[in-house]
């Protein structure tokens, strides 16, 4: 990774921590104010961790070089990515995991964010993994390789499925399949969708307060 993570510490001892993956063509600072808008209690004890992207050229945009978890080459039938380079993200994400873990952090207490492309991989990653970790934040994303990966784990995970009904860049219902998918594998996901495009609205953080807050019991 060309750049290191931006690490938001609480104001006392960590014992908690969010990985959150920004989407394409943004980067680490994106989600940065969420952090405040979350409005978390005092003395909430989790870190923030927020990893960026390499910048690489992204065929769907005209080969264009931008911060990318993985290639797009094309849109249809169906979304056609660069798997090897969604590998590398998902790595990447389960090395910061694996680092949290020696930093005393429990597996349990750790959760995987992502919005759009950023999601896809941190289902791609946790599915993956067969960590039994908090949770994962699905945000406006899908889940290109979920049914790749559904029969190789037995930890079932809780699941912050977050999608706008007018969502042109991924469509309402790529998400919506994502989260069946995992709710028929024996996955507990939370569905939730908004009157917004591709972007995160109030009722969207507030609604992820009150999940962080269960998962965390904050």
């Amino acid at each position: 990774m060309s750049q290191s993570p931006l690490v938001i510490d609480p104001p006392g001892q960590a014992d908690a921590c969010i990985i959150w993956l920004h989407g394409l063509g943004a980067d680490r600072y994106d989600f940065v104010p969420v952090v405040d808008a979350l409005n978390l209690p005092a003395g909430h004890g989790l870190r923030f961790i927020f990893p960026q992207a390499p910048t690489r050229p992204v065929t769907i945009n005209g080969g264009m070089p931008m911060p990318s978890w993985y290639d797009i080459i094309g849109m249809s039938p169906a979304r056609a990515i660069s798997q090897e380079q969604l590998q590398e993200s998902a790595d990447t994400v389960r090395a910061i995991v694996d680092e949290q873990i020696a930093k005393g952090i429990k597996v349990e207490r750790i959760i995987l964010a992502g919005f759009s492309q950023g999601g896809a991989v941190v289902l791609h990653s946790a599915l993956q993994s067969g960590l039994p970790l908090a949770g994962v934040m699905a945000l406006s994303t899908y889940g290109p390789t979920i049914e790749d990966l559904l029969e190789k784990t037995d930890k079932k995970l809780d699941m912050f499925f977050a999608h706008g009904r007018q969502d042109a860049m991924v469509p309402h219902a790529m998400g919506r399949l994502a989260h069946d998918l995992v709710e028929k594998a024996g996955h507990r996901p939370q569905w939730h969708d908004y009157n917004m495009g591709h972007e995160v609205c109030p009722q969207e953080i507030a609604d992820i307060n009150g999940w962080l807050r269960q998962r965390l019991s904050l």
